[in-house]
């Protein structure tokens, strides 16, 4: 019998999740994707398309985070 989720510890729960997210992501057609989503990601992608050099490392990326 599967543990109830409050009960499990913080890894069992991660690893639960992540059980849970591997199976969603089998097929990927499935998920719904809102027309909000749509728009963020063609904003992204033409944005890219504009300025395909104005990227950062992940180092900086890290480090901004970081700090």
């Amino acid at each position: 019998m599967q543990q109830a989720f409050e009960t499990m510890s913080p890894s069992e729960r991660i690893r639960y999740v992540q059980e849970l997210w591997d199976r969603i992501a089998e097929t990927p057609g499935n998920v719904p994707v809102s027309d909000a989503m749509k728009a963020e990601l063609d904003g992204r992608l033409a944005e890219h398309r504009d300025s395909p050099d104005d990227v950062l490392d992940w180092a900086t990326v890290r480090a901004r985070v970081r700090s």
